[in-house]
């Protein structure tokens, strides 16, 4: 089990010699680990330069168990004792993000500090990443741990009666220092592989680890084991005693069978720690951050806990997705998905021709996309995907804030589906946010309608809940905002409302459930009257329907730049207010006309043309 906090703290001691440590990385004194005033140190980057590109590559992936097995061998051999003491693995290079935070990694039982290997790439591009090593022969007391292993500590008896001198070889016991080793072995495998090839790479990998495995239980020897355990039972009771004063925010990752529910220690801590999230990661082992598909950058982002301020800011945070994030989202989880829906994008240019694709979008910001909220948002990983394929552009969605709550029983899972929203750029709906993304020049996606649109009833897909307020217009005319309308239409062929929240409220069970569930989000709206101010959280119950199409149309864009007529004056701002709303109305009725003449508006004809062209060629719709 691994947790991530957000505790203050500082690196001390002298770095190791070695390959695996970055040379000069510290001062005996202690010192920030974001000071550059090294000699030859390059000026400090402008903001605008340290900023990571979309879909960079991060590293991840590159680098297998073997290597880890590697640095753990040299840095066993090469260790001439000395006092436990903090390193920079020369993997992470330098953080290329300004005011990167600091992450502190203590080791598990081995004391090695290498376990994060997998993602010293990945972490270094982001973070000043600092590793604890504690050598092989210390036997310094050590007071920081979460668990006593209890299954472990059982056998320290009968540890402590075998020859201090004897190397561990048994098996249970070299579990809990290498993990799982199919899971580990998986590490390097590609999803390309058939399922006969993947077997003899399986095979391979793991025949190649148990030269290392060997030595390193030939390395670590009983005594070394005793001692371990010893120190984590002391340290254990020590951190248990302190839980109830930890005020830092704590994200708890839970993976092994004796943490995770219904009585396991991530529950438990969960319980004792004021400010904590927890994710679980159900069949998996207790190295979980050494083991295949496992990305902990990405764990970090999706539960908002990358910050480089004393509180997090939503914006400025937000770290764009990585080309290793994109494929694993849309390739392998959302594929599916994705093949269902089919999204047909066409967007208009400046002379009102409409052409398939998103050549009609302006390649710069800022730009605001102003449209219709279908049923449940089923549009927007098709819209974030596009943009992310296209235009190599995220969309910031400007968002409810349910979407950052972090302590629901329905959110403690393997990145939920509201980690997906935050890893690619959603922010809760706010003034101050909508103004730090134009002025940024990012790409903002809002909703006028809200959830009363995305939750709405039997009988009003496709009508527009948007309030009377014109609440984005003056703020897009004083940045100078190109504003897109744009609207979306096809879930009628997806998915039909069974339960409605005009039925579920009339059940007294889902009644009180709604009730309690919206307690926590009140403030949204709530001075506006009527239906448009109705942001009721709950859950429409539907049925899927044999599968249609998916249709987005950007309308013709409108330049607010120079536009101090919407400044000054509020009618002139609500006039280009409920242009855009007819705009949206426009395109939505243009869709819902023209996806008739789609001959390959049924899946069944594009399956068809799929499989005689290829699964990556474009399926044609209807002409423009």
């Amino acid at each position: 089990m691994s947790i991530v906090s957000h505790t203050i703290l500082r690196p001390f001691g002298v770095n190791p010699s070695g390959p695996y440590h970055r040379r000069h990385a510290f001062r005996r004194s202690s010192v920030k680990a974001t000071n550059q005033k090294e000699s030859g140190s390059s000026k400090k980057p402008a903001a605008d330069e340290s900023r990571l590109e979309v879909l960079y590559d991060d590293g991840f992936g590159a680098v297998t168990m073997r290597d880890y097995f590697e640095a753990v061998r040299v840095m066993t051999k090469q260790d001439h004792g000395g006092p436990p003491r903090w390193f920079c693995p020369v993997e992470c290079g330098r953080p290329e993000v300004e005011k990167a935070p600091l992450l502190l990694f203590l080791p598990g039982i081995d004391g090695v500090g290498m376990e994060l290997i997998l993602h010293h790439k990945s972490l270094g591009r982001v973070f000043e990443v600092r590793c604890f090593h504690v050598p092989v022969n210390d036997r310094t007391p050590f007071e920081a741990t979460s668990s006593a292993k209890d299954s472990l500590q059982a056998l320290l008896p009968f540890l402590e009666t075998v020859p201090s001198n004897l190397p561990v070889i048994h098996p249970p016991l070299l579990r809990y220092l290498i993990g799982n080793p199919i899971n580990m072995a998986m590490v390097s495998l590609q999803n390309i592989l058939s399922p006969q090839e993947t077997l003899q790479e399986l095979s391979d990998s793991l025949t190649s680890m148990l030269p290392y495995v060997s030595e390193l239980g030939a390395i670590t020897r009983i005594e070394t084991l005793v001692w371990q355990l010893k120190l984590l039972k002391s340290g254990a009771a020590y951190a248990s005693s302190r839980l109830h004063a930890v005020q830092a925010e704590v994200l708890i990752l839970a993976s092994g069978t004796e943490n995770l529910p219904p009585k396991g220690e991530a529950d438990r801590l969960f319980k004792s720690v004021k400010n904590c999230k927890v994710r679980y990661f159900r069949n998996r082992g207790d190295r979980l951050h050494m083991e295949d598909g496992f990305n902990l950058l990405t764990v970090i982002k999706g539960a908002n806990m990358y910050r480089r301020g004393r509180q997090r800011d939503s914006v400025m945070d937000f770290l764009p997705p990585t080309r290793c994030e994109f494929k694993r989202t849309f390739s392998e989880d959302f594929k599916l998905y994705h093949q269902l829906l089919s999204p047909v994008m066409l967007s208009t240019m400046k002379n009102g021709k409409i052409v398939r694709g998103l050549s009609g979008v302006p390649d710069k910001g800022p730009v605001l996309f102003v449209g219709y909220h279908q049923l449940l948002a089923i549009e927007l990983s098709s819209l974030v995907k596009g943009f992310l394929r296209e235009k190599k552009t995220i969309i910031r969605t400007a968002a409810h804030p349910v979407f950052f709550a972090g302590n629901y029983e329905m959110l403690r899972q393997e990145l939920s589906l509201f980690d997906s929203f935050s890893m690619y750029g959603a922010a809760p709906v706010s003034p101050t946010n909508m103004y730090k993304l134009f002025e940024r020049n990012e790409f903002v996606l809002m909703y006028p309608g809200g959830v009363r649109e995305a939750l709405h009833r039997k009988g009003e897909a496709y009508k527009l809940f948007w309030p009377d307020q014109p609440e984005f217009v003056r703020m897009a005319a004083r940045f100078g905002v190109t504003i897109i309308p744009f609207g979306c239409v096809g879930e009628d062929d997806f998915l039909e409302i069974i339960l409605d929240y005009n039925d579920e409220k009339n059940i007294p069970y889902l009644r009180d459930g709604i009730k309690s569930f919206n307690e926590d989000f009140t403030g949204i709206r709530e001075t506006v009257k009527g239906e448009d101010g109705n942001q009721v959280l709950h859950l429409p119950a539907v049925l899927p329907k044999v599968p249609g199409r998916l249709y987005f149309l950007f309308g013709k864009p409108i330049e607010m730049n120079g536009m101090d007529n919407v400044l000054k004056d509020r009618e002139n701002a609500n006039q280009v207010y409920l242009q855009i709303k007819s705009e949206v109305e426009s395109v939505v009725s243009y869709l819902k006309r023209k996806r008739n003449e789609d001959p390959y508006r049924s899946i069944t004809r594009r399956r068809f043309y799929e499989a005689t062209w290829g699964p990556s060629a474009q399926v044609p719709t209807f002409e423009p």
